[in-house]
């Protein structure tokens, strides 16, 4: 184990200057700090998270913040619990604990006190939507040049550091595909727009019928909140419908196994369903009966990601995020359309 006595005496310095180089702690001139991380680089020398928080008074907590729904087990929902997989997983590796913040619905959330009461170091927002308050928030922490990333949402024309998957790609798609199946009368179940997911579905539904030179027909727009019992309220209006719908794409597995489950009650077999994709590609979707095609969403890959651009560089102590001097970071992971029974035409 490499001291920091060693890296002080190769860099020809004092331990506190080696102090002060790997925790940025007060000035110093460039030309010592490149001889301690010159130091610190040959001998393979990293603090221990222990000290650089007390040298830097920072929590070692990584926070993230997400919604907080009375009855709904977010945990067990894939979405959620994939990422936070990521994301711990990531910021154990970097010596850094997750302190889990619940917004509760109308709550305005004052980011800007956590960093103050140095209760957390960085951010990750989860379950975003637009909304005047939230977007002030995260106004105010990109202002004070606090390290923040919104996973899964994108608030059009802001410079936030944001990861996301192609969500209009993903529903293109898989809107072809089932095209490509033969279905032309294709209703889409979406969730509520003040989610940028959900806009981002509709715009890849369109142009999927768009490409295939198929009208656009709002008749065929239902909105479900996400959830499995939306899919099931659903249920009836498609089941009315199925002279007319011959294929049914929804913006997740859970509502679109909502719906599997309505038309089932209502007396309808397998053989008589529309063709089905989801979205999210759930451990669900390849139980359901049919086995149901969905599109695959790299969540666990994602929260890895949100997580690296805010964790601290072991030498430099900033982050990519900080490099950038809190510009905007957009990026954007491929999804990948998983082919079942359900969307199969015979």
């Amino acid at each position: 184990m490499v001291s920091r006595k060693e890296v002080a005496k190769l860099a020809g310095v004092s331990e506190a200057t080696v102090s002060r180089v790997l925790n940025a702690a007060g000035p110093i001139k460039e030309e010592t700090r490149r001889r301690v991380q010159d130091a610190a680089n040959q001998l393979g020398y990293v603090p221990s998270a222990l000290a650089r928080n007390f040298a830097r008074s920072k929590s070692g907590h990584l926070g993230v913040v997400m919604p907080y729904v009375p009855k709904a087990h977010l945990f067990s929902a894939y979405f959620f619990s994939e990422m936070l997989s990521g994301i711990g997983s990531k910021a154990r590796d970097s010596g850094l604990d997750l302190l889990l913040l619940f917004r509760k619905p109308g709550e305005k959330m004052d980011y800007s006190g956590l960093f103050r009461q140095q209760k957390i170091d960085a951010c990750i927002i989860l379950g975003a939507r637009d909304d005047h308050d939230e977007l002030e928030a995260l106004k105010r922490l990109q202002e004070e040049g606090r390290p923040f990333c919104v996973m899964n949402h994108h608030f059009a024309g802001q410079s936030f550091c944001e990861v996301d998957a192609d969500h209009v790609e993903g529903s293109r798609t898989a809107v072809s595909h089932l095209i490509e199946q033969g279905c032309k009368r294709i209703a889409f179940l979406n969730g509520p727009d003040i989610y940028s997911n959900s806009t981002e579905r509709l715009k890849g539904y369109r142009t999927a019928l768009q490409d295939a030179g198929i009208e656009y027909d709002r008749e065929l727009l239902l909105e479900g909140n996400y959830s499995r019992r939306s899919g099931l309220e659903a249920s009836a209006t498609i089941a009315g419908r199925l002279n007319d719908i011959d294929a049914v794409f929804a913006a997740n597995d859970r509502m679109a196994i909502g719906v599997m489950q309505g038309l089932r009650e209502l007396g309808l077999g397998v053989d008589q369903f529309p063709a089905f994709i989801g979205y999210d590609d759930s451990d669900v979707a390849e139980m359901a009966v049919p086995p149901l095609s969905s599109v695959r969403v790299p969540f666990y890959e994602m929260g890895v990601l949100a997580t690296s651009k805010l964790i601290p560089d072991p030498l430099e102590r900033i982050s990519a995020l900080e490099l950038t001097g809190c510009a905007s970071i957009r990026e954007l992971l491929s999804t990948e359309l998983i082919i079942r029974a359900s969307s199969i035409r015979q």
